[in-house]
């Protein structure tokens, strides 16, 4: 695995998430499109090797 750096996009993105329940209202909240908040969730979670989200149909559940 390459060299990880955690950037604060990373984590305010995470925390949008977390907040929400939603990829679609937290990048509403960050001034990004869900598919970009979608790959910042992707990076983080390849970085650290661990799945931070179930995704469900009804939203994002915290694991």
């Amino acid at each position: 695995m390459g060299r990880f750096c955690l950037h604060n996009r990373l984590l305010d993105a995470f925390a949008a998430c977390a907040r929400s329940g939603s990829f679609t209202q937290a990048a509403q909240q960050l001034f990004i499109s869900p598919t970009a908040l979608i790959k910042q969730i992707n990076q983080l979670e390849d970085g650290l090797g661990v799945k931070l989200f179930l995704r469900t149909p009804k939203g994002l559940v915290l694991t």
